[in-house]
């Protein structure tokens, strides 16, 4: 059974088909920029767009990036204030015509990560960290995902979110080097270490092909790799987060 998976960024909305078994990518990607106003309206439109880029008439599995309770907005991140409590999947069904499962971004990424990935197999506490516009992440344990775990949100300095500082769009506005980058960005998995201590940290987003220019700087005692998916992984995530409303899928 192929589905659509959509992975929602602050930079980029993404769209691929998704075998649902395997986690292989049926079709090229295809993105489009995320609207500047960052608004429910115009970031509906681009979703629908995608939908009939691939003319599909299924079920859709989104990845979006705040928190997501039940498919609604729960805090607006770095879109648009007046996401706050919308729900997205009405929004984007509104949009398409489509029906909608919506996810937390990172968490669409671990799902992928998990089930097809590196991390496939894996026991104990496992936090997935995606590197983009901002710092998201998605913990498991014993393979099971403990949703809305929003680490890039931790105050830091005189910053009201760490993302803000160690984040690859940090790294892009300031200009930084991978080293000056990369002893910011250990600085944060210092404190997610601190914090919830698990047993590995994998990493995710578009950042994460690049983790040979900032490894020597991550010296922190948790084991960090990186997830072979890569930024593919919030699409095929996205896809699998589907099952959550339409379990028969699966089988189909």
């Amino acid at each position: 059974m192929e589905v659509l998976g959509i992975d929602v960024g602050g930079s980029g909305i993404k769209g691929a088909l998704i075998h649902m078994e395997t986690g292989e990518m049926l079709s090229d990607r295809f993105r489009i920029p995320t609207p500047k106003s960052r608004k429910p309206e115009e970031m509906g439109e681009v979703v629908a767009e995608i939908v009939s880029h691939f003319n599909y008439t299924g079920p859709v599995g989104c990845g979006f990036p705040t928190v997501v309770k039940k498919g609604v907005c729960k805090s607006p991140g770095n879109l648009h204030k007046s996401w706050m409590n919308v729900s997205i999947e009405k929004t984007f069904e509104k949009a398409s015509g489509n029906d909608f499962t919506v996810i937390n971004d990172a968490d669409a990424a671990g799902y992928a990560t998990m089930n097809y990935g590196i991390g496939k197999g894996l026991k104990g506490f496992i936090v997935m960290i995606t590197i983009g516009t901002g710092l998201g992440s998605g913990a498991f344990l014993d393979g099971r995902l403990i949703p809305n775990f929003e680490l890039g949100q931790i105050p830091y300095k005189e910053y009201s979110k760490i993302e803000s500082w160690a984040a690859a769009s940090a790294r892009e506005a300031e200009g930084l080097s991978w080293k000056k980058w990369g002893k910011r960005f250990n600085k944060f998995l210092g404190l997610v270490e601190l914090i919830v201590n698990p047993d590995m940290i994998i990493l995710g987003g578009g950042t994460s092909k690049h983790f040979q220019e900032y490894k020597e700087y991550i010296n922190i005692e948790t084991e960090v790799i990186p997830a072979g998916l890569q930024n593919h992984a919030g699409i095929i995530g996205a896809a699998t987060g589907c099952l959550v409303n339409h379990p028969e899928l699966y089988l189909q």
